[in-house]
């Protein structure tokens, strides 16, 4: 009962130890690797932002160009405006995710 005891208390310990060893790690990781300021924030959401509006701006401009070129039925600038915007928020969930991904991965080593 006794060694019992013995080897559930070593375990805890290791697992303690463990744990320890994991947070001092991370602790001195950042340290070394200094916090993105504000300006930084703010150039990744200027970058995000850019990364909807580009492709929203091409296609709103083909469309235009398509209507004026090519008029029919229905509005190929509309059409085209909508389908950058959709171009436009997958690229920037991509975007997000990548990052998300590798802040996590940062996280767990």
């Amino acid at each position: 009962m006794i060694e019992k005891a013995k080897i559930k208390d070593a375990k805890e310990q290791a697992t303690f130890s463990h744990e320890v060893a994991a947070k001092t790690k991370r602790k001195l990781k950042a340290r070394r690797t200094p916090t993105p300021g504000l300006w930084f924030g703010l150039g990744m959401m200027g970058l995000i932002g850019w990364s909807v509006v580009v492709p929203t701006l091409l296609g709103a401009a083909l469309g235009i160009w398509l209507d004026q070129h090519h008029p029919g039925s229905h509005s190929w600038t509309l059409t085209l405006l909508v389908a950058g915007l959709f171009i436009g928020c997958l690229n920037a969930w991509h975007w997000v995710a990548k990052e998300n991904q590798d802040m996590h991965e940062d996280k767990n080593e």
